[in-house]
Parts: structure tokens; sequence; C-alpha cells
């Protein structure tokens, strides 16, 4: 082994396993988050659709001093 200089570039380490783990768990997330959209998208398809479901709601007017009464 020689430490003369050399003009080599510094060569570049293989992945380890901690990172091909990062890399499976990165796949595995985004897999997921489509997978989580279908169903989403096949189980509540007017889920932001909110004016189907107005509710209906009886109004009264209460005076005042009716609110402290017993």
């Amino acid at each position: 082994m020689s430490t003369l200089p050399t003009n080599e570039p510094p060569r570049k380490q293989p992945p380890n396993v901690y990172t091909v783990m990062l890399i499976l768990s990165t796949v595995f997330m985004l897999i997921a988050v489509v997978a989580m959209l279908i169903e989403a998208g096949r189980w509540a398809p007017d889920y932001w659709n909110t004016r189907t479901a107005q509710p209906s709601v009886m109004h009264i007017e209460a005076d005042a001093g009716s609110l402290f009464r017993g």
C-alpha cells in the first residue's frame, strides 16, 4: 500500500445494511400511502362533501331571564 499522493478520486463506499433498510422502508411507506388513498376512495368517496348531510335543527328563542331560572 502506497502513501504517495494520487490523482484518483476516493472510492465510494457501497451502501451498508442501514442504507438499504432506509430505502426499503421509504418504498414501503409510499406503497402504504397509495394503498390508503385507494381505500379512502373506495369507502369514503363523499367524505368531504357535506352538502348531503345537512342536519335539521329547530331554533327556539329564549329570553335572558329564563337562562338563570332553575
